[in-house]
């Protein structure tokens, strides 16, 4: 595909001390054709004086109440107008000012379903901790995700017709990017694995502060897709993955 258009999304709340990093990923890319939609959850103190000074750099902003972050989300999903969405919340970082150019030029004539690749983790600071602990496979598709969440979901950027007709599922509160995934990748026909860093992920997020709920949708969402006996062979698994280090 020549010249794909990116939307990036990013969607926050109260989160002025983190979100200017964020933003400033954006619009330092090298590459133009990129819509930029900012969600704002009806922030308070200075997250819309910070947002209003890169007004004309945001292609359009919501500042609204909303259900929570996935609420959010499908709201950005529907204005967006690009070939392929990424969500960058707040706090998060395209990797580099050239990401979106090396981006679209792995792509070629390619025109994938789903575009992914690997995540670093940072800290505050911006400084780099480490890489994701799970590393994106080669080749992805569905079940994939049996394994866990092998590609972070910053880094999965779902073309918008499916990301459209697959919206973030409301009755899960922590994991719905993990369903979503499953059900945006069954519907692919074509994952393209850029073999790039795409996104430098904060060390910090609602998943994290919430884990023991977080693990549990995953695991009612890894039954809804997998089955039982698959799921509970499975985190046998990852509890061997866990403390079996050869």
């Amino acid at each position: 595909m020549t010249d794909p258009k990116f939307t990036i999304i990013t969607v926050t709340y109260n989160a002025g001390k983190v979100l200017e990093a964020t933003i400033q990923s954006v619009i330092s890319q090298t590459y133009e054709n990129v819509e930029y939609i900012l969600v704002d959850g009806g922030s308070k103190g200075n997250t819309l004086d910070l947002v209003q000074s890169y007004r004309n750099r945001i292609s359009q902003l919501v500042s609204e109440p909303d259900q929570g972050l996935y609420d959010a989300m499908n709201k950005g999903i529907l204005l967006a107008t690009g070939d392929y969405l990424c969500f960058l919340n707040a706090g998060d970082k395209l990797h580099d000012c050239e990401t979106l150019q090396k981006v679209a030029a792995s792509l070629g004539n390619k025109q994938p379903d789903v575009i992914y690749g690997e995540t670093a983790i940072i800290d505050h600071e911006g400084q780099f901790l480490h890489m994701r602990r799970l590393s994106a496979p080669n080749h992805l598709n569905w079940k994939s995700f049996k394994q866990g969440m092998l590609v972070c979901h910053q880094a999965f950027w779902a073309h918008r017709k499916l990301a459209t007709a697959n919206l973030y599922d409301l009755q899960y509160r922590f994991s719905a990017d993990f369903d979503w995934c499953i059900r945006i990748m069954k519907n692919a026909q074509h994952l393209h694995n850029t073999q790039l860093t795409l996104i430098d992920y904060l060390n910090e997020g609602m998943t994290t502060q919430n884990h023991k709920a977080s693990l549990k949708e995953r695991f009612r969402i890894m039954v809804k897709h997998y089955g039982w006996a698959s799921t509970i062979l499975h985190h046998i698994w990852f509890v061997i993955r866990l403390f079996y280090k050869p």
